[in-house]
């Protein structure tokens, strides 16, 4: 923790912003146990000063009960990520904010610890999480002004501001912040594509005429998706109906499983593929009986494809259909960045414009795109 953070973490505990009712996320088993402060006060405290994160709200709102729902909907996060993304966030005395995604209240509290509550604005897009966080940030003293309103849209009423920092995860940047913020500022968002969840830090800084923005990416990170930006899994139906297999083009791949397939959300591999291959999601199936297939969905049109890994046979089956040959597509991504000395999330930038977002690797001079 650099210096000056320190004061802000060592007041603003973030046990002071959690309900009694949560559900802590154990990183390496990856399950989540509920924990309820009125009943088991210690492991609750336990938790809260954990370096896990805690789930606070589960299906949007809609669960009931005590047991984990079916989908986490709000957190508070690791705290040692909150704190790398404060530090990357770079902000000084004196300076403006606008947060997207309020959850619990804690990152804004801190801020607001740094900065004054009067120059932090932070958005909600639920009304029920939204008015929590307001009431915890009240209740410890630091007022923010909490808005129940759809992050992706900024909050232009009190703009222009220094910083914009969103603690959900992105698949585009809106051009709005862009226009929310001054000429040198920064943004700082979690980013990925919809090819799998894999996410970093995109930390973007404003042109001097407000129109681009671009720079790194500075960590790998798993945020939940901005609702707004949520897409469904494909019907794997509507994709390969009966007999489609067999009339599919089939080929073979000397690519291995190993270090390509990983589902996992700190996976590069899947990160980089989703930079080079766009408007695709992959699911890899469940190994069973030393057999993984890997499937690939076109969300511009029907085009699919399958590769099959068996631990028994170095080549891998592939079938593909549909305008696209995906799995071509996902092969030449995946040559691309291995003959590139297989970079790492440090490597790759994004620059967005009113016209939409390019990835590039090194340099933002060093695009693929048209």
């Amino acid at each position: 923790m650099t210096p000056d953070w320190t004061p802000a973490f060592e007041a603003v505990p973030r046990a002071a912003f959690l309900p009694d009712l949560m559900w802590p996320h154990d990183m390496e088993t990856g399950r989540d146990v509920v924990v309820d402060r009125t009943r088991d006060p210690e492991a609750w405290q336990g938790h809260a000063d954990s370096n896990n994160p805690i789930v606070t709200q589960w299906d949007d709102g809609a669960h009931e009960g005590t047991d984990p729902g079916t989908s986490f909907s709000s957190s508070s996060s690791m705290p040692s990520v909150v704190f790398s993304m404060l530090a990357d966030l770079d902000v000084h005395d004196g300076q403006r904010v606008l947060e997207i995604g309020t959850g619990t209240g804690w990152n804004s509290a801190l801020l607001a610890h740094r900065l004054g509550a009067s120059n932090v604005v932070t958005v909600e897009v639920d009304g029920d999480v939204a008015s929590a966080g307001r009431e915890a940030l009240e209740r410890f003293g630091l007022p923010v002004e909490v808005v129940h309103g759809d992050g992706f849209h900024g909050f232009a009423d009190r703009a222009p501001y220094d910083r914009v920092i969103a603690t959900c995860g992105l698949r585009t940047i809106p051009y709005a912040w862009l226009e929310q913020t001054t000429p040198g500022g920064v943004i700082l968002a979690p980013w990925g594509t919809y090819y799998g969840p894999s996410e970093a830090t995109a930390l973007l800084v404003v042109a001097g005429d407000g129109r681009s923005a671009s720079g790194p990416f500075t960590r790998p990170v798993a945020f939940m998706r901005m609702r707004s930006q949520r897409r469904g899994w494909p019907r794997h139906g509507e994709y390969v109906p009966a007999g489609a297999m067999e009339a599919a083009d089939r080929s073979t791949t000397r690519i291995g499983e190993d270090g390509f397939s990983s589902i996992e959300s700190f996976d590069v591999v899947g990160f980089a593929m989703g930079l080079r291959v766009p408007d695709v999601v992959h699911l890899a199936d469940r190994k069973k009986d030393g057999r993984r297939p890997v499937w690939f969905y076109g969300l511009t049109d029907k085009s699919w494809a399958v590769v099959d890994f068996r631990d028994d046979r170095k080549e891998a089956t592939v079938h593909q259909s549909g305008p696209r040959r995906l799995w071509d597509e996902v092969e030449d991504a995946y040559h691309w960045w291995v003959d590139r000395d297989r970079p790492g999330f440090e490597r790759f930038g994004l620059t967005v414009t009113a016209d939409g977002q390019i990835p590039w690797l090194d340099d933002p001079s060093n695009t693929w795109l048209p």
